[in-house]
Formats: C-alpha cells, sequence, structure tokens
C-alpha cells in the first residue's frame, strides 16, 4: 500500500470538489490548474475521478457547445459541498495534530 500515493489521491478529490464549489470548471481548467499545485494528472485519469464524483453524488454537470466544440462543466452538489466542508475540519484537526 503506498499511503502518500492514496493521500495525494484524496488531496486530489478534495482540490476538484473545492474547484467545483466556487465555480463551474471543465477537465482542460482543472488539467493546468492542477498542474500548478503539483498534481500532474492525464485525461485517462482525471475524467473517470470526475465521473466517479458525480456517480457518488457529490459533483454535477452540464454540457454546452462552445465553438462548435462540446464542453462538460461540473459543479459541487449540495451534498458536495457538505462533504467538502466536512472534510476541511477534519484536515484542520490533522494540521493541527500534526504542528
Amino acid at each position: 500500500m503506498d499511503v502518500l500515493r492514496e493521500f495525494a489521491n484524496g488531496a486530489l478529490r478534495l482540490r476538484v470538489l473545492r474547484y467545483a464549489s466556487t465555480d463551474e470548471v471543465h477537465g482542460a481548467w482543472l488539467t493546468e490548474e492542477l498542474a500548478t499545485r503539483g498534481h500532474r494528472v492525464s485525461p485517462g485519469t482525471l475524467y473517470p475521478l470526475l465521473h466517479r464524483l458525480q456517480e457518488a453524488g457529490l459533483l454535477k454537470s452540464r454540457t454546452e457547445v462552445v465553438d462548435g466544440r462540446r464542453v462538460r462543466r461540473y459543479r459541487t452538489t449540495k451534498r458536495g459541498k457538505r462533504v467538502l466542508t466536512d472534510c476541511k475540519a477534519v484536515l484542520a484537526q490533522l494540521a493541527e495534530d500534526m504542528a
């Protein structure tokens, strides 16, 4: 078991939820933004993650056509926002314990 990888994957999921909680996001933007935070994520990793978060009821999506191309935009659901708030509390406690 790779504990660091599991922790990084959890951080990735939380970042996606956080970004989608403030505005609609799409995959290309997420890929770029996550890279600035040290997460080098391929489409083969990101899109299944987005779909899993949507299936779990944490994200919702809509599709629109931009310049003739379909773009799927994601937004955090009410449940996703509650989960994000709970996770922030757990992370704050963890940070306090680790200090």
